[in-house]
């Protein structure tokens, strides 16, 4: 758990990297690309299958997909909602804690006019 915390601790200072919109080493990266948090991905989403797996790049989850509701943590089980859409989940204290409240994509307007 050490080693992590260390080379996120030298990955923080990063952001002052020029080049934003161009593809860099540790920033701006693509779906499928290594990461440790999701700031480094061009979708915002630094995905792990398990605790044990290494964390990559995803797209943001789509409408009706599970979603996981922001977190500080930075890495997600399952990646947030794309924009627009809200990550309909019952939060829990466990849940927040250990990074698995889990929950559905929608779309808040959907409801309207029905």
């Amino acid at each position: 758990a050490l080693l992590p915390c260390l080379l996120l601790a030298l990955l923080l200072p990063a952001p002052a990297l020029p080049a934003q919109h161009e593809r860099g080493l540790i920033f701006n990266l693509d779906t499928g690309e290594l990461c440790l948090q999701s700031a480094q991905c061009k979708s915002r989403c630094c995905h792990r299958h398990s605790g044990l797996s290494l964390a990559r790049c995803a797209p943001k989850a789509a409408e009706f997909q599970e979603c996981s509701p922001k977190s500080i943590y930075g890495v997600y089980y399952k990646c947030p909602c794309e924009r627009g859409l809200t990550c309909d989940v019952d939060k829990t204290i466990v849940g927040s804690i250990t990074n698995s409240d889990f929950g559905i994509c929608k779309d808040p307007r959907g409801s309207e006019g029905l």
